[in-house]
């Protein structure tokens, strides 16, 4: 009777650790191949900049996106008399929320800016905050890192550094951004696609160079490297390669926000060049798989 039992527990046990190997092998196997599934793809509300509050989220649904990055230097629309939303009161920015969840959308991060005073810094903390932000993307000076640091602390909101191009941003370069990620435990980077080749540096080199910080990532493409004067094109159309930058985010198993951006201003609006940019998006990303 003993052996009989004792033989059972050996075929259970191995019929076990088979189950188990081969749930194994299917859940490493779905997550290779679902990587990007968890990239939360939108569009920064600065590419509608002239068209107020209400009528950019209306463009971002149109282009039947989800994910929205407002910023706080947006006009508010005629309802609030198209204040600057960082001037709005705190009931003001709850007008903006109701508006952006009646359009089926989500501000999971607000691009901010504060002048040399923390005071300032912690308003545009509490708007992101009304509006459910997880980070706030900006560029912070230099001589703030430590308390812009404690502030997203205090506020469970992290910081995506932001950079324009050589000349305008001190950011310019990864390795300043990663100078101040260092020590920083609040702070992470937000890659701009576009700017980066501005200052001759190639946006999958940078993406390399600040693996395992980066938070978002802005897309756009341009026309040409080390020409500061020219304005973004249509993604896909410029000197981006975006194929690699692709397959970089998912080797490095990025999970964060992907928010087409254009700085250019296309008429009447940039919305057709959004769609565009959706689908070439989904046809890049589709190839990973």
């Amino acid at each position: 009777m003993r052996t009989l039992l004792y033989s059972l527990l050996i075929i259970s046990t191995f019929c076990i650790a088979c189950n188990s190997g081969e749930t194994n092998t299917t859940t490493a196997d779905a997550t290779a191949e679902d990587v990007t599934k968890s990239w939360k793809f939108g569009v920064a509300l600065w590419t509608f900049h002239t068209f107020n509050f209400p009528e950019s989220l209306i463009k971002a649904d149109s282009a039947g996106l989800k994910y929205i990055e407002p910023n706080t230097f947006h006009k508010a629309g005629p309802e609030l008399k198209d204040s600057v939303i960082f001037q709005l009161s705190p009931s003001g920015i709850e007008k903006l929320k109701a508006l952006i969840e009646k359009q089926g959308l989500t501000a999971e991060s607000v691009y901010i800016v504060g002048d040399s005073t923390i005071q300032s810094w912690k308003k545009q903390f509490d708007i992101a905050k009304i509006l459910g932000a997880k980070f706030v993307t900006t560029e912070p000076p230099i001589k703030m890192w430590d308390s812009i640091d404690s502030l997203a602390g205090v506020y469970g909101i992290k910081v995506a550094i932001h950079e324009h191009w050589k000349g305008v941003s001190q950011y310019w370069n990864p390795d300043t951004v990663l100078m101040a990620i260092k020590g920083h435990p609040n702070f992470g980077a937000c890659a701009d696609l576009g700017h980066w080749p501005k200052s001759g540096i190639d946006p999958v080199e940078g993406i390399k160079k600040l693996s395992g910080h980066i938070i978002s990532l802005h897309l756009k493409d341009i026309a040409a490297f080390n020409d500061p004067t020219l304005k973004d094109v249509p993604a896909g159309t410029g000197v981006v390669n975006f194929p690699a930058v692709f397959a970089e985010l998912k080797k490095q198993n990025f999970k964060g926000h992907i928010y087409i951006e254009r700085d250019a201003e296309d008429q009447p609006s940039n919305l057709p060049s959004v769609i565009q940019t959706v689908k070439y998006y989904n046809e890049e990303v589709g190839k990973l798989k």
